[in-house]
This record gives structure tokens, sequence and C-alpha cells, in this order.
């Protein structure tokens, strides 16, 4: 069996991207090298031939992606996800978190002048944030960063090619993948159904703040007196 058709066979299984050393371990015979070997001339095949589909560096690793220009075809069946679009919201607080990470909720809603704890849920329900750790202030409140989730849905192959901050947002918005509804992810859940709002366990990071922004030393200051 060729290198080339051994590392397409597992990257057409795989639902996420693999790096090559992760690829490799299909078959003794491979190695890093052999399998970036073996990418390249997929690529260059898969260019050639004009495939409908393309072989993409993203989130530190490879992944089979179909071509951006037949997503109009695939929208025509139940069982491919259909497009949707991030709200304002969710685009915000992804652009602070790719840059400011790790952060925690006090911070994010000061930066962004508004209560964020519903756009960071949804966010996290989705795969796109994940906690990382405890903040050292009072009540250990827990920090956020971005995913490989994150990478892979925007197309980056990693954080360092993230453009300039100023910029972020509106490469986000270009880049907007089938993750989020257009009204799902507003501050306060909005968008979600009722049901799920209120049968959802979220992590605990001591008591719930209100829906106001504060700067977050004041809001630490806040807590202690009360």
């Amino acid at each position: 069996m060729r290198a080339d058709q051994i590392v397409e066979a597992v990257l057409f299984a795989s639902d996420a991207p693999l790096r090559a050393d992760e690829i490799a371990r299909a078959d003794e015979d491979l190695d890093e090298d052999r399998v970036e070997e073996a990418l390249g001339i997929l690529r260059r095949f898969y260019l050639e031939s004009e495939r409908a589909f393309d072989l993409v560096e993203v989130a530190e690793g490879w992944q089979i992606q179909t071509r951006p220009e037949f997503s109009s075809y695939l929208d025509r069946f139940d069982t491919v996800p259909k497009s949707s679009r991030l709200s304002g919201p969710a685009l915000e607080t992804l652009a602070i978190m790719a840059y400011r990470q790790p952060l925690g909720r006090l911070e994010v809603e000061y930066i962004r002048g508004v209560g964020s704890s519903g756009v960071i849920r949804t966010l996290l329900d989705r795969g796109l944030l994940e906690v990382v750790g405890r903040g050292e202030g009072l009540g250990r409140p827990l920090l956020y960063g971005t995913t490989s989730r994150f990478l892979e849905h925007f197309g980056f192959r990693s954080i360092d090619d993230l453009p300039r901050p100023e910029e972020l947002p509106v490469v986000l918005r270009d880049r907007e993948s089938p993750i989020l509804p257009e009204d799902e992810g507003e501050d306060g859940g909005k968008g979600e159904p009722e049901s799920e709002r209120a049968g959802r366990s979220e992590p605990t990071e001591g008591p719930e703040q209100p829906e106001k922004a504060q700067q977050p030393e004041q809001a630490r200051q806040t807590e202690e007196t009360a």
C-alpha cells in the first residue's frame, strides 16, 4: 500500500485535523517525513485533478475539506450541516478571548461593556471555548480560552496565524462556519429553548453576578462587601 493512500484513508475517516506524527501511527513503515511527502502528493493531486475537496492545514493538523464554492450544493441536503452565522456578541467574545486568553467572565464583561454569561455559555456548549483554569482572585473564578475547534472552523493553523487585533472581528465574520444559528450566542441565552437553559448544568464559579458589566477589581470589592 502506498504511503499517500494510507494517509488519505486516515484523513478521510477522521472527523478532526491530525498532525503528521499522529498520521504516522497508522503504519509501522510511516514516519513524519514520509507523511509530509504523502501530504504534498495528495495536495498536488487534488489541485491538478480539480477535485471538489482539498487538503487543508488547520488547527495544527491536516484535514480533508470540501471546497467553499460547493457549499450551495451541499445546503440542499438535510444530512449535511447547514451554513449559519455567528452572532455579533459571539464574534466579539471570540476575538477578545483569542488575543487575551485566558480570561474570566468579569474581564470579558468589562472589555465588552455588557453582561456576557449567556454568550460564554453558548460558546462553551459549541466547543469554541473551554475552561483552562482558575484565577487567583476571590472565589477563584473560571478562566476561559479558545479551543482547537475554534482554529479548525475559522481555518487558522494556530493562534500565531491570527491577524492584527483590530482586523480579527472582520476576519472571523468572513470565515464563519456552520456552528451557531444567527440568534444563538446572544447575552442572556437568547435563541435557546427554555427547556435547554433550565436543564443545563454549568461550571461553578461562585455566586452569579448581575448581568451588568463591572471593572474586575470593582466587582471583587463588591463581592467582599456583600
